[in-house]
């Protein structure tokens, strides 16, 4: 028992209740006499219920297997299989109708559609590259992958290939003609970008001045808005930028001086806790915990070398710009961040209740990941609606989402 502390009957091994105690409750508005207690009383009152249901899937797990055995290879009667399925609870009565209503939802969830990536919490450098994929550069996008064809010699190598980088530049100005389409001409053969009264101008090569179709689609501006560093489009509710530098290696040689085009890529993450990792003990949920509130503070950073040089990553601030009205703004930089528990089938020895039983470790996750993600209802750096995400993997049917 020396390695462990007991609070409220539960055994908690000390780098657990250290980190609890030091790191995890500091700045939540919980004191750790109350923590304690309340979470005992979750696992007296839910452990039990979770151990109903697992006994469930067993039995479900025995009497199809006991089926699958007489009768072998394909089913050949199926409205027979669907009724032995619903007779032994395995398939359920449709419900009622029913009416189901949400409240501070965040638009990423909502009704912002983009790309989702999952990546493992024990990670950080990993965890990083996940949130600040909100953003990314579509020239290295197209110019990395196969999305440009590597054929009449546009193959990718080691060095620059400007034969792959002028398709690349072709391939993002039908983007933008596509997206932000011009009362006249194309961005093909634009010369010059600015701003006048809230409005977007882009001169062309034959010496005419042309707008936007739909002047909405322009945001705002970074820098100068007559020679400005950034313009800010929006798209069927996602946001891009053409970025403008006029020394830039690729900005230099384009007549418009365009840079790049930055579009929000992965709006959500899921920052995973389950099957990408392996957390055998206290000390690996320490590192896993310890690192999704590095990313629910803004804090987390990751060093590592990268051609010989060490660097540092850190989450990406908000992306500030000026409105079409003059006004501040800001995107969000980071994507919208969920958290993945362990399912309702694993324990762990980081907890032992008072019968010396590992606890339901999804139970753990619950409590701890929501505990860290508390922060975020008060300084909405996360989520902007004042919400908390948590996907709860693997449920085995109705009874175990009500759990």
């Amino acid at each position: 028992m020396s390695d462990r502390i007991v609070c409220d009957g539960l055994q908690i091994a000390v780098p657990l209740h250290a980190f609890i105690e030091r790191e995890a409750l500091p700045g939540s508005g919980i004191e750790p006499a109350n923590f304690w207690r309340d979470f005992a009383a979750i696992m007296r009152e839910l452990s039990p219920k979770n151990t109903a249901l697992l006994a469930e899937r067993d039995r479900l797990q025995a009497q199809l297997d006991a089926w699958y055995a007489a009768h072998p290879g394909p089913i050949t009667d199926m409205d027979a299989y669907r009724e032995f399925l619903h007779d032994i609870g395995y398939l359920g009565d449709a419900p009622a109708d029913v009416a189901v209503t949400t409240a501070n939802v965040d638009e990423e969830i909502a009704v912002q559609a983009g790309p989702q990536l999952v990546v493992p919490v024990s990670n950080a450098r990993y965890a990083l590259n996940a949130a600040n994929a909100r953003w990314g550069s579509l020239y290295d996008a197209l110019y990395g992958t196969d999305a440009i064809d590597d054929a009449g010699g546009a193959a990718r190598g080691k060095g620059y290939n400007p034969v792959r980088g002028a398709r690349v530049i072709a391939f993002a100005r039908q983007f933008l003609d596509d997206t932000i389409p011009l009362t006249h001409g194309s961005h093909r053969d634009a010369v010059a970008y600015t701003v006048a009264s809230g409005a977007l101008a882009v001169a062309l090569r034959d010496g005419v001045t042309t707008h936007l179709r739909d002047d909405a689609q322009l945001l705002g501006w970074r820098g100068d808005p007559t020679r400005p560093e950034a313009l800010v489009f929006a798209h069927h509710g996602l946001r891009f930028e053409i970025a403008f530098d006029a020394a830039d290696a690729i900005g230099r040689d384009d007549p418009a001086h365009v840079k790049d085009i930055v579009l929000e890529a992965a709006v959500t993450s899921i920052i995973d806790f389950e099957d990408s990792i392996a957390a055998v003990d206290a000390d690996d949920k320490v590192a896993a915990y310890r690192n999704w509130l590095g990313l629910i503070r803004g804090d987390l950073s990751a060093e590592f070398d990268k051609g010989g040089k060490s660097l540092t990553r850190h989450l990406n601030p908000d992306r500030a710009y000026t409105a079409r009205g003059g006004s501040a703004a800001s995107l969000h930089g980071r994507a919208l961040l969920l958290v993945r528990n362990v399912g309702h089938h694993m324990t762990t020895p980081a907890i032992l209740d008072v019968d010396g039983n590992p606890i339901f470790e999804g139970m753990l996750d619950a409590a701890v990941t929501a505990l860290i993600a508390k922060r975020d209802l008060a300084s909405r750096r996360n989520s902007r609606a004042g919400s908390i995400y948590i996907v709860k993997p693997k449920m085995h049917g109705p009874a175990e989402v009500a759990f």
